[in-house]
């Protein structure tokens, strides 16, 4: 059967969408370039004349995933603030816990790809990990600054890039514990009770008074990061 002809752009999405899912099963390492030519429907020739490595594989795969992305967007548009703390921080809980845009199946390929990572070279996971901290560090640590100086974050030693990053591993760690079919961990309570939870845990590890985060997560109830127009 003759290959369907595409562009050049979408040839290299269609051989993203066939690699993403063998990746999360198979692990980077585990997957051969005959494997992804065969998931893609073309020849290996082809799959090299797109993606010469897999690192090349690896960052298209980042930047389909992260560009346009309308809540990172909404994130860096946002002016800092306590409440926009609390809104980072619970839109991110939610993000891990349970889903993107409420897709856990999406969610559970992405993680799964990063746990992969972590088990290899590690070389995926550095580059997401460069991409959040990079798009997402700097409205965060602004945050700190803005709750700090209205007197509603304690002042203590931590750097914010390690208060980013705790906060980041805590959430992130929670959804690995759901990635087998029956979860690693029985929590108590409801997902909806687990993001609250959650929440309201690195929010106090970051440095926030136990009165503004009440407060704050009060407010972010209101008006979720999710509702707002960038």
């Amino acid at each position: 059967m003759a290959l369907t002809r595409l562009d050049s752009d979408e040839r290299r999405k269609a051989i993203v969408a066939a690699a993403v899912p063998l990746f999360a099963r198979k692990g980077f390492a585990g997957t051969t370039t005959r494997e992804l030519a065969e998931a893609a429907g073309i020849s290996e020739a082809l799959l090299f004349r797109h993606f010469p490595s897999k690192r090349q594989l690896y960052s298209e795969i980042l930047q389909l995933g992260c560009e346009g992305d309308p809540a990172l967007e909404r994130v860096a548009a946002l002016e800092p603030s306590t409440l926009t703390l609390v809104q980072m921080t619970r839109f991110m809980v939610r993000y891990f816990l349970l889903g993107v845009g409420g897709d856990r199946a999406e969610l559970d390929t992405r993680l799964r790809l990063v746990v992969h990572s972590f088990l290899e070279d590690g070389e995926y996971a550095r580059e997401l990990c460069d991409r959040i901290f990079e798009q997402i560090h700097p409205p965060f640590e602004a945050s700190l600054e803005a709750a700090a100086a209205a007197g509603d974050l304690k002042p203590g030693p931590m750097a914010s890039a390690n208060r980013f990053w705790f906060g980041h591993h805590v959430a992130a760690m929670v959804a690995f514990v759901f990635l087998p079919g029956r979860p690693s961990i029985s929590y108590e309570g409801s997902p909806a009770t687990l993001v609250d939870e959650a929440s309201w845990f690195i929010l106090r590890g970051v440095g926030m008074k136990d009165a503004a985060i009440a407060k704050a997560l009060a407010a972010a109830d209101l008006c979720p990061l999710q509702t707002l127009s960038a």
